[in-house]
């Protein structure tokens, strides 16, 4: 079994702990749709709380006859206020908040172009196994055209059944070279990572981590910022219901506290869930998943400050999700 990525050893549990608490938007609407001519559509529009509402258009579209896809993504943003006047519509294609993509893929190669609205020119392409088996290869470029300013970076990624490593190089800025790897047999991992800046000849950060996986629960230990912050993370999947999770950081840069969260899953039925976590601040959180029927979901969320209870700090979120 290939073992996760250096950054997805305590997965389990950070998913568990931060993903699907809706309270970190105000409101949040994804609608997906697929035309018969197999083009799928997915429009997401996001309130934040504080901050402009944004949305996303997103069409994909893969040849039954090459079996080759390919995608063009556009982004509609919509800013709640505007320098020169009233709220005004903007609308870019984007593989981000704010640019223009063009996306091409042919027998293991997949060529990205974009322009975004800061007027930078980003090309990548990328060589999925076709170098050698396992190996992915992604050459990447921007160009501003105001500054004539150049920059491109080379990433590697190499999968084996016991082995994930990655390798990120900023060829102009520095150089510099962010490289991991991961090491796995039988559910345990050991990692590591590390930062080396040519120019200046020195390795400027360092990480490492352990952990093992198992099919009920995980747990995982992780030194990161050049081994000064360390957590401790657990998951348990205790039955087909229940599953509960915790995480322990400490900074020794830092406060000599140690914060900790714990969180939980409870699948009420079939189509509906609910999710509690609290933090060492008195931060509560509830969360709340129902699917009303085939293509429709809706979940609802809060974020409680407990200890002041009387003040305007708490967060209210819905989400609705559409797909036919």
């Amino acid at each position: 079994m290939t073992p996760p990525a250096f950054s997805d050893i305590a997965k389990s549990s950070n998913d568990l702990l931060n993903k699907d608490f809706y309270h970190v938007a105000a409101t949040k609407i994804d609608v997906k749709s697929k035309a018969p001519n197999g083009v799928a559509f997915n429009v997401t529009g996001t309130a934040q709380h504080d901050g402009p509402t944004s949305g996303l258009l997103e069409a994909k579209f893969a040849d039954p006859s090459f079996g080759k896809p390919g995608s063009l993504r556009f982004t509609l943003e919509i800013p709640s206020t505007h320098p020169y006047g009233p709220p005004s519509f903007l609308l870019f294609m984007s593989p981000s908040r704010s640019a223009m993509l063009t996306k091409i893929r042919r027998a293991g190669m997949t060529l990205t172009q974009s322009w975004n609205t800061a007027n930078i020119l980003n090309t990548k392409l990328e060589l999925d196994n076709s170098i050698a088996k396992g190996l992915k290869a992604e050459a990447l470029t921007d160009f501003v055209p105001s500054s004539q300013k150049f920059g491109a970076k080379f990433n590697l990624y190499f999968k084996q059944p016991n082995f994930t490593g990655r390798a990120f190089f900023d060829v102009l800025k520095g150089p510099t070279a962010n490289v991991d790897a991961v090491l796995g047999h039988e559910g345990f991992l050991v990692g590591a990572e590390a930062a080396y800046d040519v120019q200046k000849a020195a390795i400027t950060k360092y990480s490492a981590a352990v952990g093992y996986s198992a099919a009920e629960y995980s747990a995982a230990i992780t030194a990161t910022n050049s081994l000064s912050v360390f957590a401790a993370s657990y998951y348990h999947k205790v039955n087909s219901e229940v599953e509960a999770g915790a995480k322990a950081t400490w900074d020794s840069k830092g406060s000599n506290n140690v914060g900790m969260e714990l969180a939980s899953k409870y699948r009420l039925d079939p189509s509906s869930f609910a999710k509690a976590k609290v933090n060492d601040r008195g931060i509560a959180a509830l969360a709340y998943n129902v699917k009303l029927r085939p293509g429709v979901t809706v979940g609802l969320g809060v974020s409680l400050d407990t200890q002041n209870l009387n003040e305007a700090a708490h967060k209210f979120g819905t989400s609705f999700s559409f797909e036919g």
